[in-house]
């Protein structure tokens, strides 16, 4: 977390003992003068201290549009290999990381690949999350036709590895982490959140699920859609996921124009861009990422439809 130091001339000075510090102002506006110096002095030495009180998990630096559009964000990041073998409950996989422990420990995300796929079709997101202050696990399923019940669990089996016994488990917040998933992965993120209502923030991505209603969720959600998906239609998997979200939820439904089932496959910058801020804004609690959230983004030429409850209450 960054540190707020202040100069010690912005420190209010203490009342000297002379007898000078006795005379007051002779007129109005010498009181009123001296009074705006007074609050002003107090203002410049209490700000920044209450700005990271209210932002404890605060990460790197304030965020403009070009950084969460960027291929890659503010921290350097390194990843390990975790082997199948060495685990129980999912298929091994790669854990990315910020290589730097100066901010403290990083909140966390798991992400599912959907059927027949492997981890490597949702390893661009593991960098590119990553280098914006996340711990993020790619995972691999324990059968590439593990339906989506199957991988919620191993979702959540993957977050206790990741937490408890990972090599990195010392650099993850284990109060704060979120679930993502491609297709039947984005299904079994929702599952995952149904499973366990600590998780932080969920983003299923062009999801399929045969459970269409998912009023029991307490976890802000970001569902994902894509205009052209013949696979899960949004028709009858993304719009009723988002329609059957408790109204009292954070949420929001973000359609993709021009893209299939298998877009979330390739690096594509609306994805990040908004996974980064849902991510930021409900694991990181960083109210600074509320802006490209709120007011809901418009349609354009990457956007079919945003809807969204704004502002968000969590």
């Amino acid at each position: 977390m960054q540190q707020h130091l202040l100069p010690s001339h912005q420190h209010p000075p203490h009342p000297s003992r002379s007898r000078t510090s006795t005379a007051r102002p002779r007129t109005l506006a010498g009181l009123l003068t001296a009074a705006a110096a007074t609050a002003g002095l107090l203002m410049t030495a209490l700000a920044p201290g209450a700005q990271a009180a209210d932002n404890p998990y605060e990460r790197g630096p304030a965020p403009t549009n070009a950084s969460i559009e960027a291929s890659r964000g503010s921290y350097a990041t390194s990843q390990t290999s975790v082997s199948s073998l060495a685990v129980s409950g999912f298929g091994g996989g790669t854990i990315h990381y910020p290589t730097s422990t100066a901010d403290g420990t990083f909140g966390a995300v798991v992400i599912s690949p959907g059927f027949t796929a492997y981890e490597s079709s949702i390893a661009w997101l593991g960098p590119r999350l990553a280098s914006q202050g996340f711990v993020v696990f790619t995972i691999d399923t324990n059968t590439t036709l593990d339906q989506p019940d199957s991988r919620g669990r191993q979702l959540l089996s993957a977050l206790d590895y990741l937490t408890q016994r990972s090599s990195v488990r010392t650099r993850v917040d284990a109060s704060r982490l979120g679930v993502m998933g491609h297709s039947m992965g984005g299904g079994g993120s929702l599952e995952a959140a149904k499973s366990r209502t600590s998780l932080k923030a969920a983003i299923p991505l062009t999801g399929w699920n045969t459970d269409k209603s998912w009023p029991e969720l307490r976890t802000p959600t970001l569902v994902v859609g894509a205009d052209g998906d013949t696979v899960a239609p949004v028709a009858t998997h993304s719009e009723p996921f988002y329609e059957s979200l408790p109204g009292s939820l954070d949420k929001a439904y973000l359609e993709l124009r021009g893209a299939s089932h298998f877009t979330p496959n390739s690096s594509n910058t609306t994805i990040a861009k908004y996974s980064i801020s849902w991510l930021k804004r409900f694991i990181d609690n960083d109210t600074r990422y509320e802006q490209f959230l709120c007011p809901l983004p418009q349609p354009s030429l990457t956007i079919a439809e945003y809807r969204g409850n704004c502002p968000h209450t969590a």
